[in-house]
C-alpha cells in the first residue's frame, strides 16, 4: 500500500470510533479534528505524518454502513481529496476455536452471509447462486499482510449479517457454509460495496468480543475488545504513516 495517503475508517458506533482515535502518539495532543459530512454524519480527522486517516461512526448494520460510507467517499471526491483504502473496523462475534476473546482478525473476504434466498428444503441459496450479484468482496492480498503484519491478526473471512448469530445451531450452520469464517460482524459488507462502487480498495479489521453462538451477554467483553482495537490500531496507523511518507 505504499502509494496511499488517505484512508476512511468507518466503525458502527461512536465507542468504536473512540477507541480507533485513542490510538497511538501520532494523534494531534488537542484530540482529532471534526468535520461535518452532508446529513450531519461527523469525521474525526487524524493527522499521522503523510498520512490522513477520517474516522467515521456510520451507523449498525450494513445498511448503514454503505449510506455513510458512500456519503463519505463522495464528499471526499467532490473535494478533490478521494480516499486510497477505506477499512471496515470495531468488535466482532469471533468463530471457535480460530479467534478466541481478544483476537484481531483481518478479512481476506468479507462475505454478505445472510444475503439470498431459504429454498423450500430449508437451504440457504447465496444472493450469488441466484443471479443477483456478488455475495462477497475479496480483499486486495497487499491490503490484507498489512493489517495482519502490523496487528498480528488472524486472517480468514469475515461474514456480514444483519442479524447476529444466538444459537448454536445457527454458529454451526454458519460455519459449515463458511469454512474459512474467523468472524462476524454487521457493517463490512455495506462498507467495502459503497468502496467498491467507487473503486477504492477496502479491508476489515476487527477485535473479538464473544463467542459466535448462544447469545449470553455475560460472557462478552466488550470493554476488553475496544482495547483490543486500540492496540491493533496503536500498531497499524506507524505503518500507515510511514508508507505514505515513503509514497511522497
Amino acid at each position: 500500500m505504499t502509494s496511499r495517503r488517505r484512508a476512511l475508517i468507518v466503525a458502527a458506533v461512536a465507542v468504536e470510533r473512540d477507541a480507533v482515535t485513542a490510538a497511538g502518539p501520532l494523534l494531534p495532543p488537542s484530540g482529532p479534528e471534526e468535520r461535518t459530512l452532508p446529513g450531519g454524519l461527523v469525521l474525526h480527522r487524524l493527522h499521522a505524518g503523510g498520512a490522513v486517516l477520517d474516522v467515521l461512526a456510520g451507523g449498525v448494520g450494513p445498511a448503514a454502513a454503505a449510506a455513510s460510507t458512500a456519503t463519505a467517499l463522495t464528499a471526499a471526491a467532490l473535494a478533490g481529496e478521494p480516499y486510497d483504502l477505506v477499512l471496515s473496523t470495531g468488535i466482532a462475534g469471533g468463530f471457535a476455536p480460530a479467534a478466541p476473546l481478544g483476537t484481531v482478525v483481518a478479512a481476506e473476504t468479507i462475505v454478505a452471509a445472510d444475503l439470498g434466498a431459504q429454498a423450500a428444503d430449508g437451504s440457504f441459496v447465496p444472493v450469488a447462486e441466484l443471479g443477483f450479484g456478488t455475495g462477497a468482496h475479496v480483499v486486495p492480498e497487499e491490503i490484507v499482510r498489512t493489517l495482519a503484519g502490523a496487528t498480528g491478526a488472524v486472517r480468514g473471512d469475515v461474514l456480514t449479517v444483519s442479524a447476529t448469530t444466538g444459537t448454536a445451531a445457527r454458529a454451526a450452520e454458519l460455519a459449515e457454509r463458511h469454512p474459512r469464517a474467523v468472524a462476524e460482524a454487521m457493517e463490512g459488507f455495506g462498507v467495502a460495496g459503497a468502496a467498491a462502487a467507487h473503486g477504492v480498495p477496502a479491508g476489515e479489521l476487527r477485535t473479538v468480543s464473544n463467542a459466535v453462538g448462544p447469545r449470553d451477554r455475560e460472557s462478552w467483553r466488550i470493554k476488553e475488545a475496544l482495547g483490543a482495537l486500540t492496540d491493533a490500531f496503536g500498531k497499524l496507523i506507524p505503518v500507515l504513516a510511514e508508507r505514505a511518507e515513503v509514497a511522497r
